[in-house]
């Protein structure tokens, strides 16, 4: 394996051999039931170590009841868990995979929705998770915190575990206990560097002593760019892990990026840039002694971790959202097979997007995320009698249910009424800084070709081809159109956008393709708040028009918010002189512009336009019988019912195991 000699080595540490330097960190996965780790929650680690992961990094377990943050967190102090623990970590360790639990408590970034409890933090002070206040731990009560980490961590070793991980980043309990700016302590937890380490200092030499030499000892770090005034530079970070080094306790440290203080850059989407951490592993790299150096935050592929470990800017790669994306991922590149791994698309969606929403997390582009005790991971069992399969429709949805039923040895065409895969999601992929969704279409191609898959373009069957079609199976993935009477859910009473009729109204879609010509001032109504608007108003922006945002939401892209780049999307509209009027609709379009409307004191103006682009729901495109004799017809993606993207992919894969 020349591509990839450096990551494809083995590391020891603390007497386990990495069989690669490919972690899958530690990440909330939302997937206990009442905090038991359960079949979904196991299988779903399960799966990364069978796909070669060289260490599993368990979903953060709270040290103690003021730490708990979501509702699948793992159950804190108590030893219910280690029975049903022990039986995902023999897996793990089965399938070839070092397997750690990472231990935590936010401080004082609580949520108390979940807790019910006060967030203790070193000095009282305010939450940037919620907009509670925090409680100043009394000496008891510090020392109380100490002995649940330490019990945590013999709670893990009992589990099966062969190491635990102790967090200290994003501005957690143990970062506001070394950071001067959240503790502002007095007595020996305070003040000198000494004191406001003695927290972190007494629980690694403890956690030694009570867990014995050959058990792994890590702790998670961060660096951040943002509040630089207040959060620990790169200079700081450097004296801190230099001091925990020396004690010989510490086996690696994880770097990520990000803090409660910059939290879209905790898990950065598209809009941010890859590698974050790479400059600041390289300075700690250069100064360990002892531990080694992981590195995390916009790391997706192999070719980015080899740069990483070949350039001695760090010892281990943590590859979290593109495990989940693909959970092969190191497996296939440790057989010479890169251009297998399905390409995570950095888009948050169903990961964080869900976790956000405390749901158990997914993917967009891998629905068996956290279905893996239900569909038996991310692989496939031959069909006992393979059939013929014709899928009618090459947008997500098709391209799935096409890819997943030849897996399982099914004849399978499929055909496309345009001259390139893909539907909305290819147009999706033209916007700003989406081009890794044409990374993926391109990687459906390839595997077209490895499984045999015919793919016809440009090939448009009505009913009596499709009748007299071979195929014993049908599934129809035609997709969704835009809603030609452009109809506003909050313009109820108005079927047909009032002065319709006057022109210059087009789609999302027309405007992506080209065949618009919309002129230099555009309105842009959108309903969504999510990409369909948002990231063509991007694009009509970097085109040069001059771009006014309508949306009856609070605020610009409120749908995704939940995956941390409604941020970055804004900054970016705001930087090319885009206009947001948020809560208000648009009650006539006049072919010159857009009567809009304030939802909320009912006053209207006029906005000049030269066309309007209306980012509404769309309508199901389905012009097909109901059945056709004797063929099995399935119906998935927008061609059942207009959604996003995400579960056009799970009714693709769920349609082609149903076979």
């Amino acid at each position: 394996m020349t591509q990839f000699r450096h990551l494809t080595s083995p590391l020891q540490l603390r007497g386990h051999t990495l069989r690669n330097r490919i972690v899958f960190g530690a990440h909330t996965n939302n997937m206990s039931d009442q905090g038991i780790p359960g079949p979904r929650q196991g299988k779903y680690l399960v799966e990364r170590a069978l796909g070669g992961a060289a260490m599993v990094v368990c979903e953060p377990v709270p040290a103690h009841r003021t730490g708990v943050l979501t509702r699948g967190n793992i159950a804190h102090e108590s030893d219910v868990i280690i029975p049903h623990f022990r039986k995902i970590t023999d897996e793990i360790q089965e399938a070839g995979a070092v397997a750690i639990q990472q231990i935590y408590h936010i401080g004082a970034h609580g949520d108390s929705d979940l807790s019910f409890m006060p967030h203790w933090s070193p000095s009282g002070a305010p939450s940037y998770h919620d907009s509670d206040g925090s409680h100043r731990m009394t000496v008891r009560e510090i020392n109380e915190l100490l002995d649940a980490h330490v019990a945590a961590a013999r709670r893990a070793k009992d589990c099966g575990f062969n190491g635990v991980e102790i967090w200290a980043a994003y501005h957690g309990l143990l970062d506001q206990f070394w950071n001067p700016w959240s503790n502002t302590r007095d007595d020996k937890w305070g003040g000198s560097l000494e004191n406001r380490t003695r927290f972190s200092r007494t629980l690694i030499e403890r956690v030694r002593k009570d867990c014995g030499e050959d058990f792994i000892v890590g702790l998670a770090l961060s660096t951040s760019s943002v509040f630089t005034e207040v959060t620990l530079g790169a200079e700081s970070l450097c004296e801190l892990v230099d001091l925990h080094d020396r004690t010989g306790h510490i086996d690696y440290f994880t770097v990520g990026y990000g803090g409660y203080q910059d939290a879209e850059s905790i898990i950065p989407a598209f809009t941010k840039g890859e590698k974050l951490t790479t400059p600041v592993t390289a300075q700690l790299k250069a100064l360990v002694k002892h531990a080694k150096i992981t590195s995390e935050a916009g790391i997706r592929t192999p070719e980015n971790a080899e740069t990483l470990i070949g350039s001695g800017e760090a010892d281990l790669v943590s590859i979290v959202r593109g495990q989940i994306a693909d959970p092969h991922l190191a497996r296939k590149m440790m057989e010479g097979r890169s251009e297998d791994i399905r390409p995570c698309l950095s888009c948050n969606q169903m990961c964080w997007g869900r976790r956000s929403r405390d749901y158990w997390i997914s993917c967009l582009i891998n629905p068996s995320a956290g279905r893996e005790f239900e569909w038996g991971g991310d692989r496939f069992a031959k069909a006992d009698a393979p059939r013929s399969v014709l899928v009618v429709g090459a947008g997500p949805a098709g391209l799935e249910a096409a890819r997943a039923a030849a897996e399982q040895g099914h004849k399978v065409e499929i055909v496309e009424a345009l001259p390139v895969v893909g539907g909305q999601f290819r147009l999706a992929g033209q916007q700003p800084r989406r081009a890794q969704l044409l990374d993926l279409l391109d990687w459906y191609e390839r595997q077209f070709t490895k499984l045999g898959v015919t793919l016809r373009l440009n090939t448009y069957l009505d009913e009596d081809e499709i009748a007299a079609h071979p195929a014993d199976a049908v599934i129809l993935a035609t997709g969704s159109l835009p809603d030609e009477n452009a109809f506003q859910r909050w313009l109820p009473h108005e079927p047909r956008l009032p002065g319709l009729e006057n022109g210059h109204v087009f789609s999302p879609e027309a405007i992506i393709r080209r065949e618009a010509r919309p002129g230099h001032e555009v309105v842009l109504y959108d309903e969504g708040g999510n990409w369909r608007g948002v990231g063509t108003a991007w694009w009509l922006a970097e085109q040069g028009h001059k771009v006014t945002i309508v949306t009856p939401e609070t605020f610009v892209g409120k749908e995704i918010a939940r995956t941390f780049a409604d941020g970055d999307a804004r900054r970016a509209l705001a930087a090319k002189g885009v206009v947001f009027m948020t809560e208000s609709m648009i009650p006539r379009w006049h072919g010159n512009g857009a009567t809009v409307r304030n939802m909320l004191t009912g006053t209207e103006q006029m906005v000049a336009a030269s066309a309007l682009v209306m980012a509404t729901t769309n309508r199901s495109f389905d012009p097909y019988p109901e059945e056709f004799a004797g063929k099995e017809v399935l119906r998935i993606g927008d061609c059942s019912a207009p959604r996003l993207a995400a579960y056009a992919f799970h009714d693709g894969r769920k349609a082609a195991l149903s076979l």
